[in-house]
């Protein structure tokens, strides 16, 4: 069979396994449509709650980023972990004995307040609508390749599966889909790695085959052989440091207390059965994500080298040094038809000239061979980990494997990430607030029409993104960690905090963060309406906007102890539920 059949059979096939399990799982209860009847167990939970957590931007991006960030992309690794290592220990097991299964209603209970609740609501609602762009950005990346349609049908296509299993199954559904989820994404992940890793330096695992010798017996190590290759062409070093420690350090913190407040992560905390098993399905969970986590340098830093010895053939300032276009590889052509990737040719000599061409030193280096400027003039990042086994001439079956887990990648977490928006409006705001004697059947209703006002919202944005889909993704942590995760953990820990202290910190660490991406991505991340260019010349302090989350989560915590100093404490029964959430025993509040 062909490449193309390979993959309609297996994105087909995946999807006939989404309907199958959303209509065995379809939800009849509130309860089974917010917490999917709070009976799973911790290891499914754990493996649910790792596709919830590995999306578009995990699977298809991250490696992206690595591959032409190299270093600068660790914060990403680093902080996308060690938030769930805080989710454990600061905020799982007290949030799921607490009870209430949503950040909009712990924090109304908690605080006993409505407009903290009101607070609480728009801040998911920010924070998991710029997640989603960055999901529904993937989904059309991965159908507009694999299923040969342009981008934005793509994302047509994906707003139509997530609608059947979500709308349909809710929790309960999604609970079971991203089990399977998980199963195709992580092999679609590793198993092209194993290939790539044999082929280029002999090793089968691929954490270790980033730092072996080169089977090709030139006696190089693979960083050392990419190192060479990418600053030839006047690009930095791949293992270099770009940007300050302190920005490298506020960036990791950020997607850190980003990950630990992320409401769809919450959520999936409710569907077991007992605290205890809170606990253990986030440490399953990181065993899940690390598999991935750890593959993803090695994807990376494979896909730059095999891309740059496409591109650059020989050496540097050769006569056949660049591709020659007219006989470029089917996957480059492929990738052309979906406008990620793109050529042109400025100096008329039918090669292409990739290099970095805003290097003055090497701009100069290359006037002299004739070169007229970078002539790859797109290379979205988010192509890399799925170009990347047509790249390395793998087989049609592994190129199909891929395009199904990178589908079933940005699906999972799309759906949660739906869900999540879909029960803040539902639940927390229509039940708790607007229309407290609706009945279940009608809440149920409103859940789906609220999800599906979701996906439409989602779509759009995603048609119209502003940016990859880490970099969206990595605003929308910066975002739940300036406002949601210093709430939540004041909640647990602090029983002095009262309302007035936490909605004020909320909105002013919700507020100082967007106003610093506007500043420098725009209104609404749109590019071109920004007032300062994003470049680290103009950042304050060298600090990117996806690292400002931990500024504004600073802000938040000085604010809310501020206001929280000049006005009156919670009452004592909200102190002793404070402290009740802590303590063994059961507790039940919603």
């Amino acid at each position: 069979m062909d490449t193309q059949t390979w993959i309609y059979l297996a994105v087909g096939g995946s999807f006939v396994l989404y309907f199958v399990i959303a209509i065995l799982s379809r939800a009849g209860s509130t309860d089974d449509f917010y917490v999917a009847g709070g009976g799973v167990g911790p290891v499914a939970n754990g493996m649910a709650t790792a596709a919830d957590w590995m999306s578009a931007a995990s699977f298809i991006s991250m490696a992206g980023l690595i591959a032409f960030l190299g270093y600068n992309a660790s914060p990403y690794l680093m902080g996308w972990t060690g938030g769930f290592v805080l989710l454990a220990l600061l905020l799982a097991p007290y949030l799921r004995k607490f009870g209430s299964f949503t950040v909009p209603a712990f924090i109304g209970a908690r605080y006993d307040s409505n407009v903290a609740r009101s607070v609480a609501i728009l801040c998911l609602i920010v924070a998991s609508i710029t997640y989603v762009i960055g999901q529904m950005k993937g989904v059309g990346v991965a159908f507009g390749r694999f299923l040969e349609v342009e981008f934005e049908t793509g994302v047509l296509i994906g707003m139509a599966v997530v609608f059947v299993y979500s709308v349909l199954g809710g929790m309960k559904g999604i609970t079971y889909t991203q089990i399977a989820q998980y199963v195709v994404l992580i092999f679609a992940f590793t198993v092209p790695a194993i290939f790539i890793s044999i082929q280029l330096t002999g090793v089968a695992l691929p954490q270790i085959g980033l730092g072996a010798r080169l089977a090709d017996g030139s006696g190089l190590y693979l960083l050392d052989k990419l190192n060479a290759t990418i600053t030839d062409l006047g690009f930095d070093r791949f293992t270099d440091p770009e940007h300050s420690t302190l920005n490298i350090a506020l960036l990791t913190l950020s997607l850190m207390l980003g990950t630990a407040g992320l409401p769809h992560v919450i959520i999936r905390f409710f569907t077991v059965r007992r605290v205890a098993d809170a606990r253990k399905s986030v440490g399953w969970a990181l065993v899940f994500i690390a598999i991935l986590y750890t593959t993803a340098p090695a994807v990376g830093a494979m896909a730059r080298l095999n891309l740059m010895q496409t591109v650059q053939s020989a050496p540097v300032g050769a006569a056949n040094a660049n591709l020659d276009y007219a006989a470029r590889p089917d996957w480059f052509r492929t990738w052309e038809n979906t406008g990620l990737l793109a050529f042109e040719d400025k100096n008329g000599d039918g090669r292409i000239q990739y290099y970095n061409d805003k290097n003055p030193a090497f701009a100069d280096e290359a006037a002299g061979y004739g070169w007229a400027g970078n002539e790859l003039t797109t290379v979205d990042r988010d192509i890399m980990v799925l170009a990347n086994p047509e790249i390395a001439n793998l087989p049609a079956w592994v190129i199909a494997l891929v395009a199904a887990g990178g589908v079933a990648a940005a699906l999972s977490t799309a759906a949660g990430l739906l869900l999540a928006i879909s029960s803040a409006i539902s639940h927390d705001l229509l039940k708790s607030m607007v229309m407290p004697q609706i009945s279940e059947k009608g809440e149920l209703l409103a859940g789906r029409l609220a999800m599906i006002g979701a996906i439409l919202v989602a779509g759009y944005l995603g048609i119209n993104p502003p940016g990859f889909a880490a970099e969206v993704v990595a605003l929308a942590f910066g975002l739940a960690a300036s406002s949601i995760f210093p709430a939540l953990l004041l909640g647990i820990f602090y029983k002095r905090m009262n309302r007035e202290g936490v909605i004020s910190g909320m909105l002013a660490g919700l507020g100082t963060t967007i106003a610093y991406i506007f500043l420098f991505k725009g209104v609404f991340f749109i590019p071109g309406t920004n007032l300062f260019p994003d470049t680290a010349t103009y950042w304050w302090f060298g600090l990117q906007p996806e690292a400002f989350g931990a500024i504004g989560a600073a802000i938040n915590f000085a604010v809310a102890f501020g206001v929280c100093a000049v006005t009156r404490p919670p009452s004592a029964e909200l102190q002793r539920l404070v402290e009740s959430i802590r303590s063994p025993g059961q507790l039940k509040t919603d």
